[in-house]
């Protein structure tokens, strides 16, 4: 266990904690997620326990792209990375270690894709990603690809495992504080305690205590521990490597509508 538990990902993360790897090639987080601009939003669509820790490296450098594309953010501004997660049927035990804060950004559905649909496109994501699920063609409602069609410039499939299949990306953590937000995710039940903390960080927040309680219902022990083997298979020497694959977006609108 690391020693900082606590740090908000604006010092916590950056591009350089990342090895990636594009069909076998040598690569950075800019061939990952290119033209990240100021208005960009990562979404990604979690559908089983824990599940978006199968996408964690996905997350977090979509998080140091949020920073970098405006220095402001990790100075005078001090906000929150405009990322969102959309839980599907209900809620699959809460990401906002990985500050998917405040509770709005994570987006707990109906098994409708429509609403899936509607969530997407309400919060302007541009790009996705999206378990690595049969696709089911389905009718949405009117606009509402072409919508979405218009503006995600950016698709992958992941696993919640962290290994997707046929995979030509490869994210590994090179600095062990890669891995605080999976290890804070995976044990939600030491973020409910009041704390006093140096800066104003999310945990030491009541609202922030109570969305974890409420999200606490979310998961069983079995949940839990699943997850933290899945995790440890990732590892090597503390270090997890996850694989992903890009898709076309609309591959990914059709994943939408298929579960498990």
């Amino acid at each position: 266990m690391l020693k900082e538990p606590f740090v908000h990902t604006i010092t916590q993360l950056r591009a350089e904690m990342f090895s990636v790897r594009v069909r076998d090639d040598a690569a950075t987080i800019d061939d990952v997620f290119p033209d990240w601009g100021v208005l960009d939003r990562l979404g990604i669509v979690i559908d089983e326990p824990l599940g978006g820790l199968g996408a964690s490296h996905l997350i977090q450098i979509a998080i140091s792209r949020f920073y970098d594309a405006s220095p402001r953010r990790r100075a005078e501004l001090s906000v929150y990375p405009d990322i969102y997660a959309f839980h599907v049927g209900r809620g699959w035990g809460s990401h906002a270690a990985f500050d998917f804060w405040p509770a709005r950004r994570e987006v707990i559905l109906t098994d409708d894709p429509c609403d899936l649909l509607d969530a997407i496109n309400d919060r302007g994501i541009t790009r996705l990603v999206v378990p690595d699920r049969q696709e089911a063609p389905f009718n949405y409602r009117p606009k509402e690809v072409d919508t979405a069609l218009d503006r995600i410039c950016t698709a992958f499939a992941y696993h919640p495992s962290g290994r997707t299949t046929a995979s030509d990306v490869s994210i590994s953590g090179t600095d062990r504080r890669t891995e605080i937000n999976p290890d804070n995710v995976m044990r939600p039940m030491r973020l409910v305690q009041p704390r006093r903390l140096a800066k104003p960080l999310k945990e030491s927040d009541a609202a922030y205590i109570e969305w974890m309680k409420a999200r606490a219902g979310d998961l069983g022990p079995d949940d839990i521990a699943y997850a933290e083997a899945r995790r440890k298979a990732l590892r090597t020497d503390g270090l997890a490597t996850e694989t992903y694959r890009r898709i076309g977006v609309d591959e990914a609108l059709k994943r939408l509508a298929s579960r498990g």
